[in-house]
């Protein structure tokens, strides 16, 4: 090792070691145990949040249903009644870090997983975000992690599907989500690019070279309708699902942990990013440089300019379940996992 690199490697721990003692300065706990009861087998939902309280109701209700019983919410300054909405609410935990989420996101994921999942199953999922999978209401996700602890896995990769109406964003920014969720039924897939899962020429590659998978055929994907739309290059591969063991790094990255060994089965989120009114969220996120990678000026490029924006074309394909999509190629399939929600194995 060269002079040179060791003094950029000592002046990136100064660096990263500066920054952690700043986010532990401004930790705070507002609600819940300090120490999480729950078993090994159990899964600790951890979501960031700031002014969610949109959201609650349709998000508490779809997770409880698929069996989570421990919710995990890291508050980064919410002015509405998001703090106490939560309060109310059984099996929760908020701790709270007025940082700004560009700089220290990294830093909010892991300390959740590392104060409440340590050596536990953690599913990173965003306000806006629906897990699903193959079977998800028969076996829920208790019998997902029952699946994934027999194939000695530590995660599952899951693809983010972009979920919007048939109208423009405009007419829908003030619909409440739950009613969202059943008018947003249309995804598109015509402009999804893929790359191989260890491709060098991924900005975060690096993250991801500790990582295994259980089946080649797991991809990265980026671009998608906001790509088509805004001009977005976003990510939409994640690792929401995983064990915090002792050789993982959770959260290293908003989409990436290190140290998975990857299941032979991919999930998606459906995710509705354009519920809640997009341009004013947007407007606040781009004031407060909230996203490192600019992508609320993208789109507010465009929506700004044209409120009659949808996107909504001829390549739209309408939400029949989570079957089409391993027949269109965006998920991967195993025969193993289907055997096991039919009730094939024992």
């Amino acid at each position: 090792m060269t002079v040179k690199n060791l003094l950029t490697r000592v002046q990136s721990k100064i660096v990263d070691l500066r920054k952690r003692r700043r986010f532990a300065a401004s930790l705070r706990h507002l609600h819940g145990p300090t120490e999480l009861d729950a078993g090994p087998s159990e899964v600790i939902l951890i979501a960031l949040v700031r002014n969610g309280s949109y959201y609650l109701d349709a998000f508490f209700d779809y997770y409880r249903g698929l069996g989570v019983d421990h919710f995990v919410f890291f508050d980064n300054g919410s002015t509405d009644d998001t703090i106490d909405r939560i309060r109310a609410e059984r099996g929760t935990i908020i701790d709270q870090s007025l940082l700004p989420l560009a700089q220290f996101e990294s830093c909010m994921r892991e300390y959740s997983a590392q104060t409440y999942g340590k050596n536990r199953w953690c599913l990173y999922v965003d306000m806006d975000e629906v897990l699903d999978f193959e079977g998800a209401a028969r076996i829920g996700i208790d019998g997902l992690v029952r699946y994934l602890e027999r194939g000695g896995y530590s995660a599952m990769v899951c693809q983010m599907l972009e979920m919007f109406p048939k109208a423009p964003l405009s007419d829908v920014a003030d619909m409440p989500f739950k009613e969202a969720l059943d008018r947003f039924r249309y995804y598109d897939l015509s402009k999804v690019e893929r790359c191989s899962y260890h491709a060098q020429e991924i900005e975060f590659a690096a993250l991801m070279s500790s990582n295994t998978l259980g089946s080649e055929e797991i991809a990265f994907y980026f671009g998608g309708v906001r790509g088509k739309v805004f001009g977005e290059n976003c990510c939409l591969t994640k690792h929401p699902l995983f064990f915090n063991g002792p050789d993982v790094r959770p959260g290293i990255h908003p989409h990436v942990s290190m140290g998975l060994h990857c299941a032979d089965v991919t999930g998606v989120l459906k995710h509705y990013k354009f519920t809640n009114d997009t341009i004013t969220r947007d407007t606040q996120s781009h004031s407060k440089r909230d996203l490192r990678h600019g992508e609320d000026a993208a789109r507010l490029a465009i929506l700004g300019q044209k409120p009659g924006v949808t996107l909504y074309s001829g390549d739209a394909q309408r939400w029949d379940g989570i079957d089409p999509l391993y027949e269109q190629g965006f998920l991967v399939r195993s025969d193993a996992f289907t055997r096991f929600v039919e009730g094939r194995e024992a």
